[in-house]
C-alpha cells in the first residue's frame, strides 16, 4: 500500500496554495500543465481535503515548486490506515 502524507487541518488546502502561487498559475487546474498524471477530480479532493495526497506526488510537487520539505509541518501514514477488518470481526 501507498503511503500518503497528512496535514493538519486546512494545512494541506495551503501546501496546494503555496504550490499554485510559486509555480505562477491561476488556479490548481494549471499545476497540470507542469507534467503531472493524475486527474483533475483528484486535485480537487485533494485541495478540499477529502483525500490524503500520496507520498510521490508530494515530493513532486515540493520538487517543481522549490518548496523545502523541513519547512512544513505533515506527517507520514502508512497505505492500510484507513483499511476495515473484515470477517468475524467486522459482523459484531
Amino acid at each position: 500500500m501507498e503511503q500518503r502524507i497528512k496535514f493538519y487541518k486546512g494545512q494541506q488546502r495551503k501546501f496546494l496554495d503555496l504550490v499554485v502561487n510559486r509555480l505562477g498559475c491561476v488556479s490548481i487546474r494549471g499545476i497540470l500543465q507542469f507534467g503531472f498524471d493524475i486527474n483533475y477530480n483528484s486535485f480537487k479532493n485533494y485541495y478540499s481535503e477529502r483525500r490524503l495526497i500520496p507520498i510521490n506526488l508530494f515530493e513532486e510537487l515540493c520538487h517543481v515548486a522549490k518548496i523545502d520539505k523541513k519547512e512544513l509541518k505533515f506527517e507520514i501514514i502508512e497505505g492500510n490506515w484507513g483499511q476495515v477488518k473484515g470477517g468475524r470481526i467486522g459482523r459484531r
